[in-house]
């Protein structure tokens, strides 16, 4: 059985064990919401074990039918079927696999932020922002704009946004950083290159009983007419909220809600998960420097470059994977990249 890392099947079966026997512990159901979320993560880990040790049979009767075929040539083209049918299977679980941090299964909110440059990265900020509901709507996830600072002329200068549904987290954390553009300016009246950039920030959308806890005396709370959606009421009430973290200097803002109340609350779970993501930080430069490796102190570094003039080219910087369809990429089409980057990292921590 696959061990070390993410592989550590061993310990998820052991753990399906414990389970097991907490539940037939009288006291099990005393705590409702406790047990049903110990029942999910049972659910889960069944089928997961079960998966692994599925693969683990087919393949060892692969290798019997591969000694077979050595007598019986016939049987080849059966052989050759299940060992791509197999490696199929086994890209999936390792894919699942790489979806194992504490919050991976959970919803995400997503901020992206123009760089410098005024129209031209407000306008890439506004492209990125379509990407990412593009592929968020080919996943069948549910989004919520939660608070939108539009460009003077064009684009947006920041949007965030809350995705809804499994895995969202553990899949977008994969797209945290620095993106870079390089195409012929269409605001340039002289058509010449211009380079722009767009941090993209991915927290993850923490339950109520998580350990992130925001003292109000650290925080500074304002209100302010609402220029987002939201109909002619936000517009003639107080109804946006911005909330600066004062230890960090951190500023979250909230306007697409009706309430000044929403507002606040949206505004305090978007702290909550940037506030989750900055001790994270901490945690990996922590473990870089006892591995003995010099990585940045921040997520806001280059991680992709997207390419349209003088040629088409989008590539991920972190893993090389690349593609010149740069038009299905702006559509949605990042799973590529995605992928690469999750099972990249997959035994990062082995």
């Amino acid at each position: 059985m696959p061990s070390g890392g993410g592989f550590d099947i061993a310990s998820k079966a052991a753990r399906v064990q414990e389970l097991e026997a907490e539940i037939q512990d009288p006291g099990f159901w005393n705590d409702q919401q406790g047990a049903q979320k110990k029942m999910q993560d049972l659910s889960a880990l069944r089928e997961m074990v079960n998966a692994w040790d599925d693969i683990i049979r087919r393949a060892h009767d692969a290798c019997d039918l591969c000694a077979m075929a050595a007598d019986d040539p016939a049987l080849l083209g059966e052989l050759e079927a299940e060992a791509e049918d197999i490696g199929q299977e086994l890209d999936k679980r390792e894919l699942e696999l790489a979806l194992g941090g504490r919050y991976d299964r959970g919803s995400a909110l997503f901020s992206i932020h123009a760089g410098a440059g005024g129209t031209e990265a407000q306008d890439w900020a506004q492209m990125l922002f379509r990407m990412y509901l593009r592929w968020a709507e080919r996943h069948g996830y549910k989004t919520s704009l939660m608070d939108i600072t539009e460009g003077e002329e064009a684009g947006i200068k920041s949007v965030t946004v809350e995705v809804a549904g499994a895995n969202a987290y553990g899949l977008l954390k994969a797209e945290k950083g620095t993106h870079r553009l390089v195409r012929l300016s269409p605001f340039d009246s002289n058509n010449r290159r211009h380079t722009s950039f767009a941090k993209v920030e991915v927290m993850p959308e923490l339950d109520e009983d998580i350990e992130i806890e925001i003292n109000p005396n650290d925080i500074q709370i304002e209100v302010f007419l609402s220029s987002g959606a939201g109909g002619q009421n936000v517009q003639k009430n107080q109804t946006a909220v911005r909330i600066r973290h004062l230890p960090t200097g951190m500023i979250v803002t909230s306007q697409n809600e009706r309430s000044q109340g929403q507002n606040r609350e949206m505004a305090l779970k978007v702290m909550r998960g940037r506030l989750y993501e900055l001790e994270q930080e901490k945690l990996a430069v922590e473990k870089a420097k006892i591995k003995g490796q010099n990585v940045e102190a921040n997520f806001g570094s280059q991680i992709r470059s997207y390419v349209l003039h003088p040629y088409q080219m989008v590539k991920d910087l972190r893993t090389d994977v690349e593609t010149s369809n740069t038009t299905a990429v702006l559509d949605g089409e990042i799973d590529l990249f995605i992928d690469a980057w999750l099972k990249q990292n997959l035994n990062a921590d082995s």
